[in-house]
């Protein structure tokens, strides 16, 4: 059912081969499968066993995420489970990297001569300080993270492409294809937000933040043609791929290597600033001067949107604990921090006055839901599926903290 779903193609995608696509469709079930018939379990277990043991050890009820953990870690099922949903992670990756080995010359080649057809900025620089937080561990995994601070295909130097091409490929199957074939999902729900929900607001310079490959990117040139759209991000492999598929997408779209916290752009760049999953990959110092340099960005009446997953008090305790594996196993450390920071109060203290929270419906469900020439068997399979707790995207929708610059 997951293999329904398969990634669109553009040029410097890496193409794999027969045994390959096997292997990577292996790891996409695999991980369908852990999502699917094991973590559903957690609950029962839980309740019959795991959180009584709690009580007659510690006499009294788990009260929050901490002693669930606490009850749940010695329980064969829930070391079952993660041990699986760890390894199916690492395969993901590294049934890739074959790929990108293989084809790299080829990959980099067509990338400098598509990138040479994008009329928007490339920008990149050799020497930049790239944030502790995103060197020090292989984020989610993927190896040599994001930066690709490696020196192979799996982890390139600064100046290539292979980790954008990694994190191209492996995203899509790492979201099992849920985030649609360009995995645009979020920046695509986000776009359609806007034009729902202020269909007056018109923004002429839209800067995304944290955009890696420029998934979520594009779809604000689709909505806003008009529009100067940038994507910034530290890693430079990511933003030369990036401004490559851009181009091999048909879009003239700029991507430039700067820090979300200190961008160097003048007072009022951006009527619109987006981000989409940046705030739980940044540190708890790095967050907050992210939310300050959005509104001195924004031009009066400008627009902040962040997209991420719902902060922990918006969850019952046993939610908190699922989604908060991803901090302990998953190379994921900031992911709980962050749920736990009161964004709302952050961004009032930014100089946001009415900074709220809100839903924008995933958009690859609305298309199946709306489409008739989408294909039966991918709507049945998005209309049954339950996006619950540790899904790549919980109830069907992105949450979002979304505040206004006063005019």
């Amino acid at each position: 059912m997951l293999n329904t779903f398969q990634q669109g193609d553009h040029p410097v995608l890496p193409k794999p081969d027969h045994d390959e696509r096997a292997r990577q469709e292996f790891t996409k079930s695999l991980k369908g499968f852990v999502q699917s018939a094991l973590l559903p379990g957690l609950g029962p277990v839980f309740k019959a066993r795991a959180g009584k043991r709690f009580e007659r050890e510690q006499g009294r009820a788990p009260a929050n995420r901490q002693d669930i953990r606490k009850a749940m870690l010695p329980d064969p099922y829930f070391q079952h489970y993660a041990a699986t949903n760890r390894i199916a992670q690492e395969l993901i990756w590294d049934s890739v990297i074959d790929t990108i080995e293989r084809q790299l010359p080829e990959i980099e080649a067509r990338a400098k001569a598509l990138s040479a057809q994008n009329p928007a900025p490339l920008e990149t620089r050799d020497d930049f300080p790239t944030p502790r937080y995103v060197t020090a561990l292989d984020i989610h995994c993927m190896p040599g993270g994001y930066a690709g601070l490696g020196g192979d295909a799996a982890g390139a130097e600064a100046g290539e492409i292979a980790a954008g091409a990694l994190y191209d490929r492996g995203v899509y199957l790492y979201a099992m294809g849920y985030m649609g074939p360009t995995n645009d999902d979020m920046g695509r729900s986000v776009a359609n937000y806007i034009r729902r929900k202020m269909p007056d607001f018109k923004p002429k310079r839209i800067l995304d933040m944290g955009c890696t490959v420029g998934h979520s990117t594009l779809p604000f040139k689709e909505a806003f043609p008009d529009a100067d759209v940038i994507g910034i991000d530290v890693a430079a492999p990511q933003i030369r791929y990036a401004h490559a598929r851009a181009a091999g997408l048909g879009q003239a779209v700029g991507f430039l290597q700067r820090d979300a916290s200190a961008t160097g752009f003048p007072d009022g760049s951006f009527d619109l600033i987006v981000s989409h999953i940046l705030l739980h990959e940044t540190s708890g110092k790095a967050m907050p001067a992210i939310i300050r340099e959005c509104h001195r960005l924004l031009a009066p009446g400008g627009v902040m949107i962040h997209a991420d997953l719902p902060p922990f008090d918006l969850m019952d305790p046993f939610t908190q604990f699922i989604l908060d594996n991803e901090t302990w196993f998953n190379n994921e450390p900031f992911w709980g921090a962050m749920r736990e920071i009161d964004q709302i109060a952050l961004a009032k203290a930014s100089g946001f006055a009415a900074p709220r929270f809100d839903t924008a419906p995933m958009a690859i469900m609305e298309f199946a839901a709306a489409d008739e020439s989408y294909t039966t068997k991918a709507a049945e399979t998005l209309a049954e599926r339950e996006f619950t707790a540790g899904e790549y995207a919980p109830g069907g929708g992105w949450e979002v903290l979304i505040a206004e610059k006063a005019e």
